[in-house]
């Protein structure tokens, strides 16, 4: 091994131990249990977690001398709009007393940890800040949960117990405002770790003053207030630099992995500038919430694919909660929408599940069986993506949106089917990789009945839901790739399954589901020769970046990794995770290939190389006069603005809110600090292209910060 390549591993191991709290006495490992001693430390692969998302002022008080009082508190919690006591203290009690860990989550998804403001809202209720979304400074921990010491404390228990910590982070807007009434809450008021940046009725260049949004369009959802919520001008300088430096806090603290709000109503290129940021900083896996319905949007599937980051997955939720939850539709419905998200989205693994949230009624409906909310919970733990269970759905707690939703915990029981089968499902992301990397294939269904196979490599898991809880069916035909052997369900019965045979065609003995049945079969091969990719992080970045690569088949003896056609630099390799640096590649999209020692190749996993760091610039073009169908859009001579090509151009432009028809605009990431050329091109509904004449355009991008750029067609 190479000096320069050995000192690199070393500074990562280290790093790596310091990450988790180790000593290094503590850090000696085997090859064999390599896989074991990176899970809690790859903070870029979610695949094989499971999430527990925490309301924190929700959950359990375990430090009563931080609650609020005065018109913040409701001590018995009857008032779902004030705060209720909460903290991280009362997280780390139930990691410690075992409810956590004995369940199997091996991820934790707080509340937006910030400082929040303190004054009500003036309203019927008194409404407070207790779920954390209404910001006052981003670089002050919210005092009513803890203070940064208490914060520290839970990453370390967190991670003693190989749990990740996710935290919420808002980097939309502050608290609600009123421009006319600067009395009203406390006036959108931002600090920076103390000292007073603006307030709303300040006409400060840091907020936007267009109104709120009606939902129209996605114009309008950027570059209108979220509600009466004081939105951000993410195009402002001081902004950007405040939101950027304020989220490189909470990296150092430790955290492994961020879920950003409102994603829709931020600028494009400014998200995928600020996601650049976060993963030169230190790399975690983020999340974006974009509110959707159960089919999506245009907007919303490129998001997911082409943001840096993953996406919340509405179209999961919504079927899942109509089909199951509700009883509307059927299972067709349910593999029409995972048939469908595997081929929009680019990495279906990476994409985040789940049944219910903060924002959303329960999953579990009163009056009606919980066995329901069982079947909600087999699919979900055995299908793609990172699923993600909202706090109390193993107690089958009830409520009706927002604040119906965000009950106090009813209960700590670990006797629940919903409980114990969590408990059981869990563990097998990380055991099977069929589960967390593996494609979904259907093998028998009805109205009422689904079975689907997942496979990777050389994994299998095999899983039958009956969703009807009054009428069993005859499962005859049922084929499947597992190899012969008899099978039994790995629920142990939990939910009425059984064992199943295999012959040695694939073939499945004929059975009878009952009402309410799930079975889950798997088998896991116990030597995988072949490489086989399962999922990469971050999957985006400039040269010399550092990257994961996750699977199985690798080998223990190192081999190569290729972006195209060019070999990466390896800092360490075992059987299942690989991590490397970006090779310095000519920007765009290359296919990751793992070629063995024994020099069999894996599958390939498609990289964006960026050509430098990103920063967020504003193009702005004038008398832009188009003709019925014709938009405008932006293409230069960098990866970020297309290489020139008008397929990959930047846009549709805005022209209705910042600036009004024929003047457009667009908020770009660009590569900083760089020589740009550009021209504006118009493209209509037949993709026939009319390019700006003249010279090109040129720009020189700024080293940091945003910029504006603007131009007369």
């Amino acid at each position: 091994m190479r000096k320069k390549t050995l000192k690199r591993l070393l500074t990562l191991v280290v790093g790596l131990v310091i990450l988790s709290g180790l000593s290094i006495l503590d850090f000696s490992i085997t090859s064999a249990s390599a896989q074991q001693a990176t899970d809690r430390s790859n903070s870029v692969n979610y695949s094989t977690d499971v999430i527990y998302q925490i309301v924190t002022d929700r959950f359990y008080d375990g430090d009563e001398s931080n609650n609020p009082s005065g018109e913040l508190y409701s001590e018995d919690c009857k008032n779902l709009r004030k705060y209720c006591g909460g903290d991280w203290q009362g997280i780390i009690d139930k990691i410690d007393d075992g409810y956590l860990t004995n369940m199997g989550v091996t991820a934790l998804w707080i509340s937006p940890p910030v400082e929040n403001i303190f004054e009500t809202i003036d309203d019927e209720f008194g409404t407070t800040s207790y779920h954390g979304y209404w910001a006052r400074d981003y670089k002050k921990t919210n005092p009513f949960f803890g203070s940064t010491e208490d914060f520290e404390r839970l990453i370390e228990t967190a991670h003693s117990h190989d749990i990740k910590i996710v935290i919420d982070l808002a980097p939309n807007h502050t608290s609600p405002a009123d421009f006319d009434n600067p009395d009203y809450a406390e006036n959108g008021v931002l600090y920076d770790d103390g000292n007073y940046l603006g307030s709303y009725s300040d006409d400060s260049d840091l907020f936007l003053y267009n109104g709120g949004t009606d939902f129209s369009n996605y114009e309008d959802e950027i570059y209108r207030n979220l509600f009466d919520l004081a939105s951000f001008n993410h195009i402002n300088s001081e902004l950007n630099n405040y939101l950027e430096d304020a989220v490189k806090k909470w990296l150092d603290l430790g955290i492994d992995g961020i879920r950003i709000d409102a994603v829709a109503h931020m600028p494009p290129g400014w998200k995928k500038a600020y996601m650049d940021t976060i993963y030169d900083h230190r790399a975690v896996f983020t999340f974006g919430e974009w509110f959707t319905g159960p089919s999506g949007n245009e907007d919303y599937t490129k998001f997911a694919n082409n943001s840096g980051m993953s996406v919340l997955d509405f179209r999961f939720a919504q079927t899942t909660r109509n089909v199951i939850g509700n009883n509307n539709g059927t299972m067709y419905d349910i593999e029409k929408m995972l048939t469908d998200t595997e081929n929009d989205y680019d990495r279906p693994q990476d994409q985040v599940t789940f049944l219910d949230n903060h924002d959303m009624s329960r999953f579990t409906n009163g009056g009606e069986s919980t066995r329901t909310t069982d079947i909600g919970l087999a699919l979900m733990l055995t299908s793609r993506g990172v699923p993600t269970i909202y706090y109390g759905t193993e107690q089958y707690m009830k409520g009706d949106g927002d604040p119906g939703s965000r009950g106090m915990m009813a209960s700590f029981d670990e006797n629940t089917d919903a409980y114990k089968l969590i408990q059981k499902l869990a563990p097998l992301r990380k055991s099977n990789p069929a589960y967390g990397y593996g494609t979904t294939t259907e093998r028998w269904i009805n109205d009422d009945v689904l079975i689907y196979e997942r496979h990777f490599g050389e994994n299998y898991a095999l899983i039958a839901i009956n969703r009807s809880l009054n009428t069993s069916y005859n499962i005859q035909g049922l084929q499947t790739e597992m190899p012969s052997n008899s099978y039994d369900d790995v629920l142990d019965g939990l939910l009425d399954g059984q064992s199943i045979v295999v012959d040695n065609k694939g073939g499945v003995n004929e059975f009878q589901m009952s009402p309410g049945e799930v079975s889950v079969w798997e088998f896991e091969a116990e030597n995988v020769d072949k490489p086989s990719i399962g999922q990469v992080g971050p999957i985006i970045g400039e040269a010399g970046r550092t990257v994961t690569i996750s699977g199985e088949g690798f080998g223990s003896s190192q081999g190569t990794v290729h972006f195209g056609s060019t070999s990466a630099e390896i800092l360490s390799w075992n059987d299942t995770i690989i991590t490397l640096t970006v090779p310095n590649n000519e920007a765009g999209y290359h296919d990751i290939t793992v070629v063995t020692e024994d020099e069999q190749v894996s599958n390939a996993y498609e990289f964006e190389v960026l050509t430098a760091d990103q920063v967020t610039v504003r193009f702005i073009i004038d008398n832009a006069e188009t003709k019925l169908g014709e938009n405008v859009f932006l293409v230069g001579n960098v990866h970020e603005l297309g290489n020139w090509d008008p397929e990959q151009s930047v846009g549709r432009f805005f022209n209705q809110i910042v600036y009004q028809y024929p003047t457009w605009y667009y908020d770009v990431n660009v590569p900083a600090n760089t020589d740009l050329e550009f021209k504006f091109i118009k493209i209509d509904q037949d993709n026939n292209v009319i390019w700006q004449s003249g010279a090109n355009q040129t720009y020189s991008s700024p080293e940091s910060g945003t910029g504006i750029i603007r131009v007369d067609w």
